[in-house]
């Protein structure tokens, strides 16, 4: 056979016809062909010198039956059905397993040594690549594969008894410069293990030799430097502190001891009350025969520790973790109350006396205002004959008119030997009051905190005269009146918080009557435990309150008259409606940047009510911008800056300023 640059369409032609083979061709095969052979060639022979000439054209035949292919261009053999079976110039598809290298990095590696029909594909589910190419491609790709799912690298592991498993470990890394986030790198691995206080190290035998040589020598220098410690704590109070730490190292104060902050029976017992476990106590190295001991220096916020270096290490740990700048919660609360009354009376009262002033008819109703007892007895009693009862009769008229509201009109005469009089009282009032209180206030987390605004009102709880008023005296109590919030947060994982509060207004409503000293308090108190989410508004409690009364004062028959009965009978009608509501809103205070944005909005809140006040010269200072600046020395508060917006879209930010 003898072939000189022949058209591949063609030459697909001949050798379908030689072998009686059905060959499909593709409408993309084009090429040429160029062979030469003087032995002569079985069937089998020429399909495979065909499948060998398509290869090196970029072609590939595929199987669709008996004795029948499908040629078409060797870039989508991967997504045909079927290869060539039986030789290796034909297509095939092998998934290999992998048990050391992750299949993601191995794909990667071995897709520039596929062909170009070929591919390779990551399976992470079983860590195995998926692998298309031509047969004997694919006997080197096997060989590969098997040269680079293996593990060369030693690993070993160091306990330490000195240092921390954390910190040696980022030594090594800094030394050997790896920056990684997990610790490793190509050559080298150094891993902390907390728990047993471990390094796992992983790389090539003699680098590993070296490294493990290198963290023993500075375990050993650790323990060089002592066993007592002094630890200045940054944010956490040495006194709260203590007692837990004591308590973790089986240390129990002596019940005088004061450096404990905290008695640790009480926290026994408080403990044993809610059920909970006692605390495992960290116990001496075996062997070592020392007791760990724990005290606070009492001239600064600083903890003394007398232990082994393990246990050292151990505290060391729970001091980080509690000793971290600790949230604020800001808690502001709205008391709303708004009240509406209204009464009217109406009333008529009569009089009738002989001419000695002795009564011999009367109506008197004391919901009518003054009573005409009164007034007729300071008219009727002559002074000259006697004073101190005229006296008492016009100081008793006196005090009936100076409780009067509303019209008061009278008329009085004679008629023969009989004296009368005639008084009407008539009175409508309305009143409105709308209490409106915010009062706030700011606490360290689980920290309770308590404001008062109002006064100290004197209460007599006893008193005694003695005989003939000999050595008297009285006993007083102050009680506080106004506004009071006892709050205690505890801001959650979750984001919320939980308010154990106590919230009172209360205000001296009046004397019990007057003729007494003692005073009527209007109390409203709410004490509860609420659950509230960060920065939202709560409604704690309220009261909806709507009193209605009408009361007739009359004379049997007499008021029942029609008409004329109006002069025999009192009316009185009073409508009062109370709406009371508490608001309470949260916010936590996590640093000093929302400190400041959550002081400096109310500062400006003051210092605009300052410059709205008459009478005030233009460019003047605030009072409370003048205290600041010149008293104190510094600047007033002012909001930081809204952060940096990297996405395009708008900053979140918490309102924190008052309202209007």
């Amino acid at each position: 056979m003898d072939v000189r640059d022949a058209d591949i369409r063609a030459f697909i032609q001949d050798v379908a016809r030689a072998t009686g083979t059905t060959f499909i061709v593709d409408p993309r095969v084009q090429g040429t062909v160029s062979f030469s052979r003087d032995q002569p060639m079985t069937e089998s022979e020429l399909i495979g010198v065909l499948l060998a000439i398509l290869r090196a054209n970029g072609l590939v035949a595929v199987p669709t039956g008996a004795g029948a292919y499908r040629v078409v261009p060797d870039d989508t053999a991967a997504q045909q059905p079927g290869s060539a079976g039986g030789s290796t110039l034909g297509f095939a598809t092998e998934v290999f397993p992998l048990s050391r290298v992750d299949a993601r990095v191995a794909a990667e590696t071995l897709k520039p040594l596929v062909g170009r029909g070929g591919m390779v594909m990551a399976l992470p589910q079983g860590n195995s690549l998926l692998v298309a190419d031509y047969a004997d491609n694919l006997r080197r790709l096997r060989r590969l594969v098997a040269q680079i799912d293996t593990d060369r690298a030693t690993v070993d592991t160091v306990t330490l008894r000195n240092s921390s498993a954390a910190d040696i470990a980022a030594t090594v890394n800094q030394l050997f410069g790896m920056q990684g986030a997990d610790g490793t790198s190509g050559a080298l691995s150094v891993l902390p293990v907390e728990s047993s206080n471990s390094i796992v190290v992983r790389g090539d035998a003699t680098l590993i030799g070296r490294v493990v040589q290198m963290i023993l020598e500075l375990d050993r220098r650790a323990e060089q430097q002592g066993n007592v410690r002094v630890v200045k704590l940054q944010h956490a109070d040495a006194d709260e502190l203590l007692p837990v730490l004591q308590q973790l190292v089986g240390q129990t104060p002596s019940p005088t001891d004061t450096t404990g902050g905290i008695d640790p029976a009480t926290v026994a017992a408080a403990a044993g009350a809610a059920g909970a476990q006692p605390a495992q106590v960290i116990s001496p190295r075996p062997g070592s025969g020392r007791r760990p001991t724990i005290v606070r220096y009492p001239g600064s916020n600083a903890l003394i520790i007398n232990a082994d270096p393990d246990i050292q290490r151990t505290l060391m740990d729970v001091i980080g973790q509690l000793d971290v700048r600790r949230q604020q919660v800001l808690v502001e609360a709205i008391v709303v109350e708004i009240s509406d009354a209204a009464a009217r009376d109406l009333g008529v009262q009569i009089a009738a006396a002989n001419e000695k002033g002795v009564p011999f008819g009367l109506t008197q109703f004391r919901n009518s205002g003054p009573g005409i007892t009164e007034l007729a007895g300071a008219a009727l009693l002559d002074r000259d004959e006697d004073p101190d009862a005229s006296e008492t009769a016009r100081e008793a008229a006196l005090l009936s008119l100076l409780g009067l509201t509303g019209g008061l009109a009278g008329i009085a005469g004679s008629a023969g030997d009989t004296l009368f009089g005639l008084i009407i009282n008539a009175v409508r009032s309305d009143t409105g009051s709308n209490l409106l209180s915010t009062p706030s206030i700011m606490t360290l987390d689980n920290e309770e905190a308590r404001i008062l605004v109002g006064q100290e009102v004197p209460i007599t709880t006893g008193e005694v005269l003695g005989d003939g008023n000999t050595n008297p005296f009285r006993t007083i109590e102050r009680k506080n009146v106004g506004i009071q919030l006892e709050v205690t947060p505890q801001i959650n994982a979750g984001g919320g918080i939980t308010l154990q509060l106590r919230q009172e207004v209360s205000s001296v409503a009046g004397s019990v009557s007057n003729r007494s000293d003692e005073l009527i308090f209007n109390t409203r108190e709410i004490e509860t435990r609420v659950l509230v989410d960060d920065g939202a508004i709560v409604v704690l409690g309220g009261l909806l309150d709507q009193n209605e009364s009408a009361s007739i004062d009359k004379v049997p028959l007499l008021g029942d008259i029609p008409l004329l009965g109006s002069l025999f009978r009192s009316t009185s009608r009073s409508k009062a409606k109370t709406n009371l509501m508490v608001f309470l809103r949260p916010t936590i205070i996590r640093d000093s940047r929302e400190m400041q944005a959550a002081t400096a909005p109310r500062y400006d809140y003051m210092r605009d009510a300052q410059l709205q006040l008459p009478r005030r010269d233009n460019g003047e200072r605030a009072a409370i911008d003048a205290l600041v600046q010149d008293y104190l020395r510094t600047q007033p508060p002012v909001a930081p800056a809204a952060a940096p917006v990297t996405d395009g879209t708008a900053p979140a930010t918490r309102d924190t300023a008052p309202a209007p």
